[in-house]
């Protein structure tokens, strides 16, 4: 019974006083109560305190809840107000102060502040008057660095939270005001009765009112990986962070938010974002471009003091040695500042924390960043059928009930039901197996026209038929509430396993002539799974009959008819006074497979249609322009797979079905020889899923005689190592170039499907459809649960990598250029014409700015008309070397020959800050036009292409060319730079912007990249440079125009 005081807007312990004092003690007492429940690790004392305080009726009591009717909605605010909510507490975050502090831990930065310190010494007592702008100029540069890499690295870390907080907005249900309803795990509050069922996770800490083998893995916070099993007697408690791995359960909650187990363990908790393969390669690769600066750097050093002292040039004449050793040193630290490409891995965190917010927008919320650049390689899809291709909208269309066929049950027609030859009794039976053989929920939803389905879509399709004319509008809701699920005493149900493909529940019905009770199983699942176990049928008038041979061959020519239509074939029976074989409350699910899942009768056989979603033949059909082969792996039966595989194009003429059956008996060598051409894996089980992934990517192989032997105990290794699957790693790498395997996106929503998630390179996860098991497992949540939204997946994954590319692209060219004049200068006895100040502007314009300009690129298309790269591919092509040497090369030569006769062509003095300035002028806005051409890396010219779609870009460029303006024309001796008039701008702009012809003609030079980088099928595109060329050639014609437009805008404005 429910007490009275349920249905106020009270909260517990809340008598209707008006004193708020009073309420706020109330709420600490109880605090302390259910604290005195819920001390970790502690399972016998805290059963001790609840039975002291009168078990779980007293605990429900005491929360003013109830059971069945839950707590009164509007209560909620006032007990989220006095116990607080169930959001968990998150790490705390690092200020943008501390992030700016943190900046200055870089060594270099170190040096170079140290070198700006004994420089504004020096100058101050060199040129009281003006010594110091040196210096103050090094610092304010080295201010500005730090700034913007503090802005980037508090932007970074918002968004990451943002889709932390997006990662843990799910949904639970509850009971409230007497009804099952849906809310967000953060609405819940002290008292809500919450419901759930395998796959699910706890979503705070409780105690348990109903339970039905309970199997829960406790393992995030005990660390015991075995799962622990749930009774109201011994271990009636629930934690959150755990998860569900069997049976199904209704609990209490007692502790909710910071005040649960998991909530005290994760406020402590502080945990950095760890790399992705990505970001370590590009970190080692910066290392070693960096330890090339540092030899440049000490040869400038070496170079420029041997000029001052051994070959003593007039323009050294009034600097002293020690002055001179200073500015070496500085120009010195300069260049392993700009050499050093910290840039590379902020790149790939600007491009990654820009596509994963971008990728959420697509549906796919990305838990672990890797997946983010592994998806875009990805060469093969593993992917589920059902709510992945087809919609997941199940309906009932035609069926055999009762020994009655139906063509046609989606009831079209008004009047149309089950046919009146169908007995009462018959009906009856078919009835109580849909409604209590099933875990699904639905929910009526006034502001939508279609309910509300939570859980199996396909245990959901037959409580709509149910529901539906066709069976008269039965209630299944009271039929459950009968059977007393969960209760001692009680029915049992042992939910659908996708390793077994079917369900079964044990329901108790007292009989009402003695006080006894008998026990009925009824059992559902695939057609010709339960048929096998079928030994009679269910008769029109309710009678049994045998199972005879024609009858059995009857319904499997049904069964192949309603495959061929693509209709899933679902199977209903029972199975009478199975209280003579089994004891029901004591039960398990092995138990109950063995001796009652056998010498069944027949109720009925359904075929569910689940139409295929419109994108998927797009979908597929890109995935495989794009070299990435799609295989379907599915539990559905062998024809009613090939049906749904040939409409999504995914099982081709010369593709290859089987059943899981068949699979599992292969040898390595034979599956090895079999993948090229396996498409549809039907029948299969999660193991099955595991396996297929393991052979593909090679991913936990076992890799010695004891790891085999755990998967194959009782086994001979050296006999049948090489006969078993899936095989060893030894033998696996030698069967593969290089011992390198596919990149393997694999999606499932399955509890079971766990292993095999793990075992991918991307685990995808269905955000509608999935378990929490199956999310916790993956590496990428699809939130819509769509095919097509995978294929977007793979796109922005090849962005990422793109992006990195460019920017790579870009940088080396800068570094190249700038360490080399740099050297030159020193070592011919030049004057530095670019100072430290005018070095850091550079580096800022080549990495920061860089990073963000093509970082953020948005995805073309047509990245996917190219095959995905093997895992060992260079990330620096053939093409990207050749585009930056001769960028470079035409870069060096411009500032050569501007150092040389910039003098003479513009009327300046030779190493004036004139000439070193026109030469700087030059110098960035080669970059600023090079930008344009580092947005593609390949033979494609077509620099503006698409740039209304790159904000970031095209910002990033204004702020540059503005910000170099006003360094130019105001920096005066703080940076040590000029005024420059008209003709000089225009002819050095037009100057940098010939690095946008260069880009042309760079790509006319036959280099093509290693055909051996790619994986995958060959696709058209690649063999045909013909489409390139004339695209290369009007694009070239368009961008022509640039430069003379620019020069005439520039006209008018100085004219004006």
């Amino acid at each position: 019974m429910c007490l009275k005081g349920n249905q106020s807007s009270s909260s517990p312990k809340m008598n209707g006083k008006d004193s708020k004092d009073k309420d706020t003690d109330d709420a600490n007492s109880l605090k302390a109560t259910l604290r005195s429940l819920n001390e970790p690790q502690s399972t016998k004392s805290n059963s001790a305190n609840l039975h002291s305080l009168g078990s779980t009726p007293a605990l429900l009591k005491l929360l003013q809840t109830c059971p069945t009717q839950g707590i009164p909605t509007q209560s909620a605010p006032t007990r989220r107000t006095l116990y607080g909510s169930n959001s968990l507490p998150t790490a705390p975050r690092k200020s943008w102060i501390q992030l700016f502090i943190d900046t200055f831990d870089d060594e270099t930065l170190k040096i170079l502040i140290a070198a700006a310190v004994v420089s504004l010494a020096v100058g101050i007592y060199d040129d009281p008057s003006g010594g110091y702008v040196e210096g103050c100029a090094i610092l304010a540069a080295v201010l500005i660095v730090s700034i913007v890499t503090a802005c980037n690295d508090y932007q970074k870390e918002t968004q990451f939270r943002a889709l932390a907080k997006a990662n843990d907005d799910v949904n639970v249900l509850v009971i409230r005001d007497g009804k099952t309803q849906q809310i967000n795990v953060v609405e819940i509050v002290l008292g809500d009765i919450l419901l759930i069922e395998a796959g699910d996770a706890i979503p705070c800490d409780g105690v348990l009112i109903k339970a039905d083998s309970l199997e829960i893995d406790e393992s995030a916070l005990t660390g015991e990986p075995i799962d622990i099993e749930k009774d109201l007697k011994s271990d009636p408690f629930v934690l959150s962070g755990c998860i569900a791995t069997a049976g199904t359960a209704t609990f209490v909650a007692i502790a909710v938010g910071k005040e649960s187990q998991w909530g005290v363990i994760k406020s402590h908790l502080k945990k950095e974002q760890d790399q992705t393969p990505l970001q370590e390669k590009l970190d080692r690769m910066a290392e070693a471009i960096g330890h090339v600066g540092m030899v440049a750097a000490a040869a400038t050093f070496i170079a420029m003091m041997v000029i001052k002292v051994v070959f003593k040039p007039e323009y050294l004449d009034d600097v002293t040695i020690f002055a001179h050793a200073l500015e070496a040193f500085i120009i010195g630290v300069t260049i392993v500042v700009v050499a050093v490409p910290e840039g590379l891995p902020l790149a790939v965190t600007i491009s990654l924390a820009y596509s994963t917010k971008k990728m959420l927008a697509d549906n796919n919320l990305i838990r672990v960043l890797a997946a983010c650049e592994t998806m875009g390689n990805a060469t093969n899809i593993c992917s589920d059928k059902t709510g992945t291709l087809t919609e997941n909208r199940m309906t009932v269309v035609k069926g055999i009930f009762a020994n009655v066929y139906h063509d046609d049950t989606v009831l079209e027609h008004k009047n149309k039901h089950i046919h009146s030859s169908v007995s009462s009794k018959a009906k009856e039976i078919i009835l109580q197996g849909i409604a209590t053989c099933s875990t699904a929920k639905i929910m009526s939803n006034p502001d939508e026209f279609h309910p509300t389905i939570v859980g199996n879509k396909t245990e959901a399709a037959l409580l709509l038929l149910a529901q539906s004319e066709f069976f008269h509008h039965d209630d299944f809701n009271q039929r459950r509430k009968d059977a007393n699920f969960g209760n001692p005493g009680g029915s049992r149900i042992f939910p659908f396993s996708s390793s077994r493909k079917r369900m079964s529940v044990l329901v108790k019905k007292q009989t009402s002539s003695t006080s006894t009770s008998t026990s009925t199983l009824y059992h559902k699942g695939a057609g010709e799974i339960v048929l096998k176990n079928c030994t009679s049928y269910l008769d029109a008038d309710g009678s049994i009959q045998p199972m005879t041979t024609q009858k059995r061959q009857e319904l499997e020519q049904t069964i192949s008819k309603f495959a061929s239509q693509a209709l899933r074939c679902v199977a209903l029976s029972h199975r009478a006074n199975t209280d003579r074989l089994i004891d029901t409350s004591t039960a398990t699910a092995e138990e109950c497979a063995k001796l009652c899942e056998k010498d069944m009768c027949l109720d009925a056989l359904v075929g569910i249609v689940d139409p295929l979603r419109q994108d998927v033949l797009e979908a597929v059909t890109t995935c495989q322009k794009a070299g990435i082969i799609v295989r379907m792996v599915t539990g559905d039966n062998l024809e009613t797979a090939i049906a749904i595989a040939k409409q999504a194009g995914i099982l081709t003429k010369d593709g290859l079905s089987m059943v899981g059956e068949d699979f599992r008996k292969l040898t390595p060598a034979q599956l090895d020889d079999a993948l090229p051409r396996l498409q549809v894996l039907a029948r299969s089980s999660p193991e099955d899923k595991h396996i297929l992934v393991q052979r593909l990517n090679g991913a936990l192989m076992p890799k010695t005689e004891e790891e085999w032997l755990e998967i194959h105990p009782g086994k001979d290794f050296a006999t049948q190592k090489d006969k078993l699957l899936p095989g060893y790693y030894d033998e696996w790498a030698a069967s593969r170039r290089h011992g390198v395997g596919e990149v393997v996106g694999v999606t499932g929503d399955g509890t079971n499907d766990g292993p095999a998630l793990k075992a991918a390179d991307v685990g995808l996860s269905m955000g509608i459809s999935g378990t929490d098991v199956a999310k916790h497992a993956s590496d990428i949540i699809i939130m819509d649960d769509k095919f097509s939204s995978i294929v977007k997946a793979a796109l922005w994954g090849r962005s990422v990598f793109d992006n990195i590319r460019k920017f790579l692209q870009f940088q080396l060219t800068v570094n190249v250029v700038a360490l080399t004049i740099t050297f030159l200068t020193a070592v011919v006895g030049y004057k530095p014409p670019l100072n430290a100040v005018m070095m850091l502007w550079v580096n800022l314009i080549m990495d920061t700015m860089g990073a963000l300009a093509l970082g953020t690129e948005p995805p073309a298309p047509d990245l996917l008309d190219r095959r995905p790269y093997k895992r060992d591919a260079s990330l620096i092509s053939l093409p990207m070397w050749r585009n930056i040497l001769i960028q470079a090369s035409y870069q060096l030569g411009l500032l050569i020959f501007l150092l040389r006769k910039g003098p003479e062509y513009f009327g300046c003095i030779d190493g004036s800050v004139h000439h070193f300035t026109i030469l700087f002028n030059a110098f960035v806005f080669c970059q600023v036009f090079n930008e344009f051409n580092a947005r593609e890396i390949g033979d494609i010219f077509n620099p503006f292409k698409a740039l209304g779609q790159s904000p970031m870009f095209l910002l990033v460029i204004v702020v540059t060319v503005l910000s170099q303006w006003l360094i130019v024309e105001y920096g005066g001796d703080f940076t040590q730079t000029s005024h420059l008039t008209y003709d000089e701008w225009k002819v050095t702009v037009l100057l940098g912007a010939t690095s946008i012809p260069v880009g042309f003609l760079m790509r006319l030079v036959p280099i093509s990249e290693d055909p051996e980088s790619f994986a995958g099928a060959a696709t058209g595109k690649e063999s045909d440079n013909s489409w390139k060329n004339s695209t290369n050639m009007i694009a070239f014609v368009k961008v022509m125009a640039v430069p003379v437009v620019l020069a005439i805008a520039l006209q008018l404005y100085f004219d004006a």
